[in-house]
């Protein structure tokens, strides 16, 4: 399956594109850009991952932070906050608190945003809170 994708990098780049061979476990993974053509992405690299429902994203839209209680997604999953180096902060849902891989998930906590999921390098991570609900 085809994922929208923007890769944010820990330098500050940005590459939007579509990826089919996104995978954790493994050291890159390849996004076809409409500027750039077909570019290999070191995951070490990147800030985080993020999959999206609409590659324009919503300018107008600003995330919630705080999690509705009767969220169903909040089932059999952990709280948590990260901030980044560059100064945004992320707070979602992930399936183990702590995190024990490199390279871990993240639900955003508002339904409505246009990130969908995210794959965190935990290395870019310079902040991290959370635990059990």
């Amino acid at each position: 399956m085809a994922n929208e994708v923007v890769a944010r990098f820990i330098d500050g780049r940005l590459i939007k594109g579509i990826s089919l061979d996104i995978d954790p476990a493994r050291p890159t993974c390849h996004i076809k850009t409409v500027e750039q053509g077909m570019v290999e992405v070191k995951l070490a690299d990147l800030k985080a991952l993020f999959f999206v429902r609409d590659l324009a994203g919503k300018p107008d839209h600003k995330d919630k932070t705080t999690l509705d209680p009767a969220d169903p997604r909040a089932r059999g999953t952990h709280p948590i906050e990260l901030g980044f180096g560059d100064g945004e902060r992320v707070v979602g849902l992930t399936n183990r608190y702590p995190p024990i891989k490199p390279f871990f998930f993240v639900v955003p906590v508002d339904p409505d945003s246009n990130n969908l999921r995210i794959l965190v390098n935990r290395a870019a991570v310079k902040s991290m809170s959370g635990g059990p609900p």
